[in-house]
């Protein structure tokens, strides 16, 4: 063992120095190679930096994985009994959604049945358990619909919603008789884009609100919604009147795993006689496949690029080996064994690549601190975003592979040169 021991630390000591003595062929080496490992670096880099944009914003939609997420009809007897169960609780949050207008009274609004701004779904008839539905009368005015979402806490432990601008909801607060109200990026475009007056009317209350915008989140939804605080909600609507049916509300109820209000919100949903439809986040695994796809193409265009650069440090190490044939046959005729020989070479190559795979990942992690820097707030995806240290593995393990590929042939040219070279030399 420590004859081995004793070997390689020779190798990599004659391997240096052979460096050292060709720093112009060890140059050569490395610009050729370079490309091969940058490839493989900035593909690994991208490659991760796409799986977590892709996995942010799904994580804004339905959460984070492992989140459990528990969906019921949206009638009142399942909005008292999720409020009664998750009143107090930090592992539960409620959601309990309506329609909300805000703006003129009386008018219907620009975005009718809370399109996304600039569309028109057209419709926004209420229909009633009877059978008979109503059209919406009056003009379009200056109103705009949003889903309003009233929270029972704060929700951005299971949804990570990011702050655009002003705060969050503070549920630490006293309710106001006010209710605040945080948009999403979509309704604070059409506020943006229309001057309406700051009144709400949502159906069951008994006046329309007059509420107060405290901010702005991305939510990854596409259409107008607005979150407030649910005790805020119900100071204005009679008891009973929270969820009506006839607006296609919502009621869900995100909890973490293994928590007991599970059981016991499960139990009155059904001695209530309703259904309730429960789902586990796993965002990562239903991608996987699409995330293993993306890897292999990218990965294959980037080793097609690696084996040119090998190729290249196998020609300049036949070359090296072949003007070296008579220093390779007197380390021989003087006792060097073959393996000795071949681990020169090796060395040589492998502190090649290694030094290759520090520079490509140093000009990697270089150039995307550059772009985070000058493109960071215009593109979300490059906001706030590290060098991912798995392309940094990925950038040693390509220089170590093209260090070994490229390598290993010259180290059995070396090890095969006979003594009598030297000696007809």
């Amino acid at each position: 063992m420590m004859r081995l021991s004793g070997r390689f630390r020779s190798s990599l000591i004659i391997g240096i120095q052979g460096i050292r003595a060709r720093k112009l062929r060890t140059l050569l080496s490395m610009v050729s190679l370079f490309l091969g490992v940058l490839a493989v670096v900035v593909v690994q880099a991208g490659a991760s930096i796409a799986e977590r944009a892709l996995l942010s914003d799904l994580e804004l939609t339905y959460g984070y994985d492992g989140t459990r997420t528990i969906g019921m009809p949206p009638e009142q007897k399942a909005a008292d009994a999720v409020l009664t169960s998750v009143k107090g609780r930090t592992d539960a949050v409620a959601g309990i959604s309506m329609q909300g207008i805000i703006g003129e009274p009386g008018v219907r609004p620009v975005n009718e049945g809370g399109a996304p701004i600039g569309q028109d779904w057209g419709g926004g008839q209420v229909c009633f358990a009877d059978g008979h539905c109503e059209e919406p009368s009056g003009p379009k005015g200056a109103a705009v619909e949003v889903r309003l979402t009233a929270l029972t806490g704060d929700i951005r432990q299971f949804r990570p919603f990011r702050t655009v601008s002003g705060t969050w909801l503070d549920f630490t607060t006293v309710p106001s008789m006010a209710p605040r109200l945080v948009l999403n990026q979509e309704a604070a475009k059409g506020f943006r884009q229309y001057q309406v007056p700051a009144e709400m009317r949502v159906r069951g209350t008994t006046a329309n609100l007059t509420p107060r915008f405290v901010g702005v989140v991305d939510d990854g939804g596409t259409e107008p919604r607005a979150y407030v605080r649910v005790d805020e909600l119900a100071t204005w609507m009679p008891p009973g009147k929270l969820v009506d049916p006839n607006t296609a509300g919502e009621i869900n109820v995100m909890l973490r795993p293994g928590s007991p209000v599970e059981q016991v919100l499960t139990a009155k949903i059904k001695a209530a006689g309703l259904e309730t439809y429960v789902n586990d986040v796993n965002n990562r695994e239903q991608q996987e496949d699409q995330l293993r796809l993306m890897r292999l193409v990218f990965f294959s265009m980037a080793g097609l690029v690696l084996l040119i650069g090998v190729a290249g440090i196998l020609n300049v190490g036949l070359a090296t080996v072949g003007e070296r044939v008579e220093e390779f046959a007197l380390r021989r005729a003087v006792g060097t064994p073959r393996s000795l020989l071949a681990g020169i070479v090796l060395a040589e190559t492998l502190l090649t690549g290694l030094l290759t795979a520090a520079a490509a990942i140093g000009a990697s992690a270089l150039a995307l601190k550059a772009a985070t820097t000058l493109a960071g707030n215009t593109h979300p995806i490059l906001d706030n975003v590290q060098f991912p240290w798995e392309a940094g593995v990925a950038g040693i393990i390509a220089g170590i592979v093209a260090g070994i590929l490229g390598g290993f042939v010259p180290a059995l040219r070396a090890a095969g040169i006979p003594i009598a070279t030297v000696m007809r030399a």
